[in-house]
């Protein structure tokens, strides 16, 4: 580097960039952007991040800056106009003048933002999910569902703390009727980016127990029209139109319907209407019953009195036919008692005979019977001397020849005729008590023992 050349500090060269570019772009324009995020601070000020997408790609991206004297006249006429303030992920036509400072760079100073642009792309998104709903046939499907008789299960989903959620509980469980409901919340966010994603995911949380519920409402209260796009948002407005079960919105506002409300089974402009809606139908149902009640009452007390005035001739008639036919049947009963009693007589009579004749037949035969038992007794009698004497004299004989038997068959006359015994640990040897080598075996005859050993053991 020659001695001669100059050198720039780097504040004297971004002063010039600003200088340059205030020269350049000293005019104000209006520009068509995305505004991503808003970023606002305590102090009011707000940096938002700008850029365009095309087929869903950033293909330019700048900071913006909104001061707060700017950002409140422009806040307040959103609320005016569109009904919301002003929020991120919008496409908005902003006015804006190219800035350029030496420490925070390169930025478009926000002097102002036309609300109705904003508002008519609310409308375009309105449009847009009215489209893909009719394209997809649901824009009537929640409202041909049946609703219940008496939709007492109700799922709601609100804030914790919303005051429409407080409107409606008072309605439904303050009714001077004691109409009963059983009631669950689901809380949601219920305005501002995150809503449509928080009711969704209730909605879907509901879906897994819908057997629980009969219906689901939706209630929102305070704000008044802010913050209602989101229910213009397709997938919410999806998500309502192919649920289940009936879904109710309240969400406090009177005009410009928004799509959830329009597809919904039923939209009231507050949750207090709501609330009466559900009053209503027990109404509905308790009218008639009533009126049943009382036409029954009615019916059943001139009946009464026909059936009263019917019993009392009727209780007259059967007096009177109880009264006669008790007379009929005693004189019945009072022939029959002499004639049975005649009856009695003879038979008595009849049996006493009978029984005198059995009792003399009995007699003189049992006298018989007992004559024959007796002679046979006396015959046995003389007979069992001679019958005594002859079984003795036969199981004698018989008692000698058994003797005689088992004495030859005692063994020691067997080894009186030269024949011997032959045992091993007291047992006669066999095939199942038999004898090996070395074995000691006894060998007995009548007259002495011979004690063994097996040198050698032959099979025969």
């Amino acid at each position: 580097m020659s001695d001669n050349q100059k050198i720039f500090t780097l504040k004297q060269v971004v002063s010039s960039i600003r200088k340059t570019i205030e020269e350049r772009y000293h005019q104000l324009y209006w520009v068509k952007v995305e505004m991503h995020k808003l970023n606002r601070f305590a102090s009011g000020h707000c940096f938002p991040e700008l850029l365009q997408k095309e087929n869903g790609r950033i293909v330019a991206q700048i900071s913006g800056t909104i001061w707060s004297h700017n950002y409140e006249r422009i806040n307040k006429r959103f609320i005016v106009v569109v009904k919301e303030p002003l929020k991120e992920d919008t496409t908005l036509l902003m006015q804006v003048k190219v800035s350029f400072h030496e420490t925070y760079g390169m930025s478009l100073q926000i002097m102002d933002i036309d609300p109705n642009y904003a508002l008519g792309e609310l409308q375009r998104e309105r449009q847009e999910t009215l489209k893909k709903l009719q394209k997809e046939g649901l824009i009537n499907a929640n409202q041909n569902i049946d609703i219940p008789l008496l939709p007492k299960r109700v799922a709601v989903i609100s804030g914790d703390s919303s005051k429409g959620l407080s409107d409606f509980m008072n309605v439904i469980e303050s009714n001077p009727w004691g109409y009963q409901f059983f009631t669950m919340l689901f809380p949601a966010y219920l305005q501002g980016d995150n809503a449509s994603s928080s009711i969704i995911k209730q909605l879907n949380a509901i879906k897994r127990v819908q057997s629980h519920f009969d219906i689901v409402v939706i209630v929102r209260g305070g704000g008044g029209e802010v913050g209602l796009s989101c229910y213009n948002e397709y997938n919410l407005c999806k998500a309502i139109a192919s649920f289940p079960l009936p879904i109710l919105t309240g969400i406090g506002h009177s005009t410009n319907l928004t799509v959830a409300e329009m597809i919904s089974f039923r939209n009231a402009i507050t949750p207090t209407e709501l609330g009466d809606f559900l009053i209503q139908a027990f109404h509905n149902f308790s009218t008639p019953v009533t009126n049943a009640i009382k036409s029954i009452k009615l019916h059943s007390k001139n009946r009464l009195s026909e059936a009263r005035a019917l019993f009392g001739t009727s209780s007259q008639s059967f007096k009177h036919l109880t009264k006669q036919y008790l007379t009929n049947t005693n004189h019945i009963l009072l022939k029959q008692g002499r004639r049975l009693k005649a009856e009695v007589r003879e038979n008595l009579y009849y049996n006493r005979n009978k029984i005198i004749r059995l009792q003399q037949e009995s007699m003189s035969s049992a006298k018989y019977e007992l004559k024959q038992e007796q002679e046979s007794i006396e015959r046995i009698r003389k007979n069992i001397p001679t019958l005594f004497k002859q079984t003795i004299s036969k199981n004698s004989i018989e008692l000698g020849q058994m003797m005689h038997s088992i004495k030859l068959m005692d063994p020691l006359n067997v080894l009186k005729r030269g024949y011997s015994i032959t045992t091993i640990n007291s047992k006669t040897i066999s095939e199942s008590n038999s004898v090996k080598v070395g074995d000691e075996i006894i060998t007995k005859t009548s007259t002495f023992r011979l004690i063994s050993t097996i040198k050698k053991k032959e099979n025969d």
